[in-house]
């Protein structure tokens, strides 16, 4: 009788501890949300991530792609909406923490801030939304994804019901899913929010996405909605019958040449956070925008086709143009999970939240990647967004510029 009851105490001791273990890596997890964007710590945060979350990592494993070096200063002002800005203030006063241009395989300007170093793997947040849209371009080369025209809730059953019921793949890739969700982040209700809280608390996101509701037509209304990416990050899963973070690495990762490895957020399920959820160096960053400058092509191998690339940067719908509309959201133009700026020419970019760029210039043959922990960015209707383009602009133009001249020096030399 002693012996069991010693058993029975042992047992509820250890389920106690382990409960207790729960508990205290719930409030870990909690507390890192609540502070996450705090002016204090938000830098330190936003490059150890894996120390504040749940994360798996992803190795590098090919060899390196080195790129060369040119310098170059930046351009010391530039030009907004008529007024000049000078540049350093302006990387500044954004909190930007890295910044690093790539002219064709040269880089020309990589600089670091706050306490931040090259080695450092930084938060993508939005910006992993343009990786998610690579692996599904492959997804539909390959053809395991026939049609996107296809709703979403044919690959995935439990989006039955939902406000993904009956929406096509396509509308889901260009955020106009119809699908209600407020994603205010100023706002403690928010769906945004509640979406933070559930990566705090421990929670499923592939349930979390079927808690959302319709509100409008598919396919006629661009609304910025995260979960969008999450459910084609389900899409996938069920299409190839693989677990993301396998596809990405044997599609994506493995081939870019990456210097460091990347982490990926995860739900407390080991989904991993698509929609956000990416760590990695800066210069892998600018890697990834190097495949598509080059219209997929990259570190001797296609690994996006050209066909998907240009599609992905092509507003093709009224309600995807840049400009003003009749919508809440930015002027900027949509494809598939990238943004095309107003008046671009040959230019797109993925975004994320407190600023965080790729920016790519096809024309110019220039990526810019931005790190930031701006957490004025939402000010002024995203008027940093604005002006980081004035910017990005400004920086190609004069690394094009230069460029030309210094061909026409050498062709005058010889």
């Amino acid at each position: 009788m002693k012996r069991k009851l010693l058993y029975l105490t042992c047992s509820l001791l250890a389920v106690a501890l382990v409960a207790a273990a729960i508990n205290a890596q719930t409030l870990r997890r909690l507390y890192h949300t609540v502070t996450l964007f705090d002016d204090d710590v938000i830098v330190g945060n936003f490059s150890n991530m894996d120390q504040l979350f749940d994360a798996v990592t992803i190795d590098a494993s090919a060899p390196v792609t080195v790129f060369g070096h040119s310098p170059q200063p930046l351009p010391s002002e530039f030009q907004h909406d008529g007024t000049p800005r000078v540049t350093r203030d302006f990387l500044a006063d954004t909190n930007t923490t890295a910044l690093l241009v790539l002219k064709d395989n040269d880089i020309t300007f990589e600089e670091y801030y706050r306490g931040t170093n090259a080695g450092d793997r930084r938060i993508s947040w939005s910006v992993a939304k343009s990786f998610l849209s690579a692996l599904f371009g492959v997804a539909v080369a390959e053809g395991s994804i026939g049609s996107l025209d296809t709703p979403v809730s044919d690959y995935v059953p439990s989006l039955k019901g939902t406000g993904y019921d009956g929406v096509a793949i396509k509308d889901v890739l260009q955020m106009s899913s119809g699908v209600r969700f407020d994603e205010d982040y100023a706002r403690f209700n928010s769906d945004i929010n509640r979406f933070g809280r559930l990566m705090a608390l421990g929670g499923s996101l592939d349930e979390f996405a079927t808690t959302l509701e319709r509100e409008r037509q598919p396919g006629t209304y661009l609304h910025y909605v995260s979960i969008d990416t999450h459910v084609l990050g389900m899409v996938l899963r069920a299409a190839t019958g693989r677990e993301i973070t396998d596809y990405f690495n044997d599609k994506l990762w493995s081939r870019l040449g990456a210097e460091d490895s990347t982490l990926y957020l995860v739900d407390a399920v080991g989904e991993p956070m698509v929609l956000g959820g990416l760590n990695m160096r800066t210069r892998d960053f600018a890697r990834f925008g190097s495949v598509y400058l080059n219209n997929g092509f990259w570190n001797g191998q296609q690994i996006v086709t050209p066909e998907w690339v240009a599609a992905s940067v092509t507003p093709d719908a009224p309600h995807l143009m840049p400009g003003e509309r009749d919508t809440s959201d930015l002027s900027l133009g949509y494809g598939y999970q990238w943004w095309i700026p107003e008046d671009a020419d040959q230019e797109f970019m993925a975004i994320g939240i407190y600023d965080q760029f790729i920016y790519v210039n096809q024309k110019a043959g220039v990526v810019i990647v931005k790190n930031s922990a701006n957490t004025h960015f939402t000010e002024d209707n995203f008027s940093s967004m604005r002006e980081t383009v004035s910017m990005f602009r400004a920086i190609a133009d004069s690394v094009a510029t230069s460029g030309d001249q210094d061909t026409s020096l050498a062709a005058a030399q010889q």
